[in-house]
């Protein structure tokens, strides 16, 4: 059988995050055709399995977030070479090593999942930014095979380096609709019909915009989001939370209250104005819910141009206010089809296994 080692990530088993939901998928659907060890920081568990999905975990004492990521990713990249024949590199933070890592590792295969992009972000400075152009450049290089998330990114890749690279988005049919239950709608104070979005709070999620066009909606808002972890975070909530109109929610880790609470919301809003397919996107058209998104190449690819757009606080005022409830009927049954055909884990699993076999 195949060894495949799948560095880059916290690790599995996934606790936050859509890497780490694509490990957990990716081993729990293919854990009995191929070998995998997937690289874990031990920071991060209390508990410390050795097995999980079929794949073996080997833990790395550094941090796989933040500045820590860098030595994380590198270490468990030269870790990986020694037994493993194909590395999946999920992320491009550790790439700044592979001009060397080659220099000892000819022949291993290097299949790299370049993400969304991170040096668009607004929320790095432009130190970051470029360290992170270079690692992108250096991964493009170096790759056997790359990923992209998003044909928008297919065609960045293609047009800014001239190589082409494979198309693999992201499912999110681990989704469940589900009723809101009483306690669940009297403990987070959920409205009976509400607009509904779940992020993390940075600036190119577009959270201010959507908080602006919701001041004087008929229809409340519910976001849920890590208001506390960022200065931004803290300004927006200081400004906003008083609106008795506005409901800004912390962060839910119990799948089961969030699935409750997005399951039935009116309308889902979508910001994200960077990165490529928007795992949290993706798990609200496998819940068939109307989607308002911001206008960019990444998500009209990702709603097959098929949800409804907005660029400023206007549009989306006005979209909220006079759509009817036929149209956002209908776009809710056009997102569940899309994500039907394209966005379930059994697909993008074996999608996954045509480049790793």
């Amino acid at each position: 059988m195949k060894s495949i080692a799948i560095i880059g990530t916290v690790g599995i088993p996934a606790v936050y995050g859509g890497f780490e939901t694509l490990m957990e998928y990716l081993t729990q659907e293919l854990g009995k055709k191929l070998h995998f060890t997937v690289y874990c920081s031990s920071k991060a568990y209390s508990h410390r399995l050795s097995v999980y999905n079929n794949a073996l975990l080997e833990y790395i004492p550094l941090k796989g977030n933040g500045i820590q990521s860098i030595p994380y990713d590198i270490i468990s990249l030269f870790k990986a070479a020694k037994a493993n024949e194909t590395i999946l590199i999920l992320g491009i933070s550790g790439c700044i090593s592979l001009p060397i890592f080659r220099l000892f590792y000819k022949r291993k295969k290097l299949i790299i999942n370049i993400d969304g992009l991170e040096h668009r972000r607004a929320k790095w400075n432009m130190f970051v930014r470029t360290f992170l152009k270079y690692s992108e450049k250096l991964a493009i290089k170096y790759a056997d095979e790359i990923i992209s998330d998003n044909e928008a990114i297919r065609k960045y890749v293609f047009d800014e380096y001239g190589k082409k690279s494979t198309f693999i988005a992201y499912a999110g049919d681990q989704v469940n609709s589900l009723a809101l239950s009483p306690e669940v709608k009297q403990e987070y104070l959920i409205p009976s019909s509400y607009a509904f979005k779940v992020c993390r709070i940075e600036p190119e999620n577009n959270i201010q915009l959507i908080l602006e066009a919701f001041i004087e909606s008929s229809l409340p808002l519910v976001i849920v989001g890590n208001w506390a972890n960022s200065k931004y975070g803290l300004s927006l909530k200081a400004q906003f939370e008083s609106n008795k109109n506005i409901h800004l929610l912390d962060p839910i880790y119990d799948q089961n209250i969030l699935d409750q609470i997005r399951s039935n919301c009116t309308i889902y809003l979508h910001g994200h104005s960077a990165g490529g397919t928007n795992p949290a996107l993706v798990e609200a058209m496998n819940l068939g819910l109307p989607i308002l998104t911001f206008d960019c190449a990444y998500n009209r690819a990702t709603t097959f141009n098929e949800a409804l757009y907005f660029n400023d606080v206007e549009e989306l005022k006005n979209l909220v206010q006079f759509t009817s409830n036929n149209t956002l009927i209908k776009i809710g049954k056009s997102m569940l089809k899309i994500a039907q055909e394209n966005y379930t884990w059994e697909k993008i699993a074996s999608q996954y296994y045509e480049l790793l076999k």
